[in-house]
């Protein structure tokens, strides 16, 4: 299993998601929407919408996890080496390394440029909130939360779900996380329905994320936050974050780079404010955007370890 994650992780990094193959994600989504309709098929109700809920949860989430293991056990009954191949393909899927740096940087370059234009566009396709007057710094903030949330979502559970159970349990902790993006939002159309995605995202989530605020200090030493200043900025305002998880990174790395995250954001043109998070020692530019990603290598590199060295002590 160790070899395999490692593949997977190296497969991720150097070759990422191709556009020429078919993304599971999108099958899960195709699921997601079609349990959806169903559900609102037969009820429409508070209480009627929450029990569709769980009821959407519990079958995408089996189905993901059988199918998965299914795949897997099928290829391996044709030949072993297919067997390990489809393991491979699948467990890579999971990973955003290269997906979140090609997103970030791509938001970098042009506002070294001073393209402001362009470096909106590109921010547009990683955040979710409204960003045709957001300046520099206020693009640069985006992107450097964006970068630290997925860190835990796209690297660091997906990581954490692999060492404990492959590709299967990866590829459910997927599955319960696009739906949580897809449905879990705390809006008049999804506050009853998606609620036990939303809650589910929040539990599988809890443990990586407190890995992840774990091993930042760490790497602060070689940033201008250092590391008590890291640790103190987590167990100050972490807790602050509407989320219970996607706080302890953002407060990480805000600690580490010495800089605020947080603030005033715009969704849909309504404002949306968040706890301040850091002390700003340094005003926020585009420099930052590549830290933050050297922050996540550095973070996965230390949670691999962990669970090589995990995976050894238990098996």
């Amino acid at each position: 299993m160790i070899s395999l994650i490692l593949l997977a992780l190296l497969t991720d990094i150097f070759v990422g998601d191709p556009r020429y193959i078919p993304h599971p994600v999108v099958l899960m989504g195709y699921l997601i929407n079609r349990c959806e309709t169903s559900v609102r098929k037969f009820t429409s109700g508070p209480r009627g919408l929450r029990l569709g809920g769980i009821l959407l949860v519990v079958v995408v989430v089996s189905f993901v996890l059988l199918g998965t293991w299914g795949m897997i056990k099928l290829a391996e009954m044709i030949h072993p080496y297919l067997g390990f191949v489809v393991h491979l393909w699948l467990l890579a899927t999971t990973l955003a390394v290269k997906s979140l740096g090609q997103h970030a940087l791509a938001v970098a370059k042009p506002l070294a440029r001073g393209d402001l234009n362009e470096a909106r566009s590109k921010v547009a396709m990683i955040v979710g909130r409204d960003t045709e007057k957001l300046d520099d710094r206020g693009i640069t903030r985006a992107t450097v939360e964006t970068v630290a949330e997925n860190t835990v979502d796209g690297i660091i559970s997906p990581l954490f779900y692999a060492f404990i159970g492959g590709a299967p349990l990866a590829m459910a902790y997927k599955a319960i996380n696009t739906m949580d993006s897809m449905i879990g939002h705390r809006n008049e159309k999804y506050l009853h329905l998606g609620w036990a995605a939303a809650r589910l995202d929040d539990l599988a989530n809890f443990i990586p994320a407190r890995l992840a605020g774990f091993c930042y200090p760490w790497l602060a030493v070689f940033y201008p936050g250092g590391f008590f200043t890291t640790v103190r900025v987590i167990l100050r305002d972490a807790p602050k974050h509407p989320s219970p998880n996607s706080g302890i990174p953002e407060a990480a790395v805000a600690g580490a780079l010495g800089i605020q995250l947080g603030g005033t954001n715009h969704y849909g043109g309504q404002i949306s404010h968040r706890s301040v998070m850091g002390e700003e020692k340094l005003p926020l530019s585009y420099s930052h955007i590549p830290q933050a990603l050297n922050l996540t290598y550095g973070v996965t590199a230390l949670v691999v370890t962990g669970g090589v060295i995990f995976r050894y002590i238990l098996y």
